[in-house]
């Protein structure tokens, strides 16, 4: 499917099973969201801070009923070429991660807060032109190593009035979407090594988390439709075992892709539930105080918005590369709850980073 396109104008995105390309438009969709319900294609990209960007988008292509990909082109063969693995730098040590564990069980045990996702950015220099990186080369090299449902890359150079971005991600996790009238999340709490038993705490900070989605969902659903159709399942992903659950709800009249729909959803459900806490108020006043680098698209939103069709699928930005200044950085974090232990969380952190640092950094793939 085409629609009118400024060739003048650049930028691409990839999605599960969509691609985009020439940016027609820019808005702040914390300014401007009505638009999204409006009519067109939009890429949007959430930082976890609060800034949300949306990109209208001249072309579309998506996939015919039964294929993962429109016309899925053949592979690049182009090298990524990442830092070395001795270069990725962490914005929280060990013991300073440690230190944050414990003091947020401390806020628990005061009544303060149930849960807090305490989070790390590894970033490593990789000095690249105007447009970045090779972004293609990377996704391919993630796609490999580390196929994920909710992957994407978009690549959209800044302009005169609208900011770019650089990100490539090897999400598993979706944050909203919505066909029609049908609304969905499916939160992801809960990791474990494959092969080993989720722990107590794992079940708790999801079933926490589950509850809070339904609450957020809630603020634009038909009263009564909101239903949790799966709860606490295991799913396999590359290196690591997830509990998931999933909160369907039908969209009351009034929001079912009118204006207000799109400012509605955003402001009652975002930043994702899953990563940062509950209640989330408490839990992000928490994270502004415990993390010393901005999250930026990592825990954000990132994925697209058609307008014309009344489709939408946004991903949590986890498992999420971005490169800006001059350096690409990756996020990892855990969810805290009274029952976690300090260093174990970090070893989930490392866990959680470990395949997909070593698939960004130098070095030769290995299937």
């Amino acid at each position: 499917m085409t629609r009118g396109h400024d060739e003048r104008v650049r930028g691409s995105a990839e999605f599960r099973g969509v691609r985009a390309r020439g940016v027609v438009e820019h808005i702040d969709a914390r300014v401007d969201g009505h638009r999204l319900s409006e009519g067109g294609f939009w890429v949007v990209v959430g930082d976890f801070d609060g800034r949300i960007d949306a990109w209208r988008m001249g072309e579309v292509a998506h996939a015919e009923a039964g294929d993962v990909e429109p016309s899925a082109a053949p592979p690049s063969g182009r090298a990524w070429h990442g830092p070395a693995a001795d270069a990725w730098e962490t914005s929280l040590s060990r013991e300073a991660y440690m230190g944050g564990v414990s003091r947020i069980r401390e806020d628990i045990r005061d009544g303060t807060v149930y849960q807090v996702n305490l989070c790390r950015v590894l970033s490593a220099p990789l000095p690249a032109g105007p447009a970045g990186p090779d972004a293609v080369a990377l996704s391919e090299r993630l796609a490999i190593g580390n196929p994920a449902r909710y992957a994407s890359r978009i690549v959209i150079p800044a302009g005169d009035a609208h900011p770019g971005a650089w990100i490539v991600s090897a999400s598993p996790e979706l944050y909203l979407s919505v066909e029609r009238d049908t609304l969905r999340s499916s939160p992801i709490k809960g990791t474990a090594a494959p092969g080993v038993a989720m722990l107590d705490k794992d079940i708790a900070e999801n079933v926490m988390i589950t509850d809070l989605v339904r609450n957020d969902l809630s603020h634009v659903a038909q009263p009564g439709s909101v239903a949790v159709p799966e709860l606490l399942a295991e799913h396999q992903h590359p290196g690591l075992t997830h509990l998931e659950s999933t909160v369907e709800a039908s969209l009351a009249p009034r929001y079912s892709w009118t204006a207000p729909l799109w400012p509605a959803l955003l402001d009652g459900t975002f930043p994702p539930g899953s990563v940062s806490g509950a209640p989330k108020s408490s839990a992000l006043r928490i994270i502004e105080r415990e993390e010393t680098a901005p999250r930026g698209p990592y825990c954000g939103a990132i994925g697209w918005i058609d307008a014309d069709a009344r489709r939408a699928e946004l991903a949590v930005g986890i498992r999420t590369f971005w490169w800006r200044d001059g350096r690409l950085r990756f996020g990892t974090g855990a969810g805290i709850t009274w029952g976690s232990d300090p260093a174990g969380e970090w070893d989930e952190t490392e866990l959680k980073a470990r395949r997909l640092i070593g698939l960004a950094s130098a070095g030769i793939l290995h299937s």
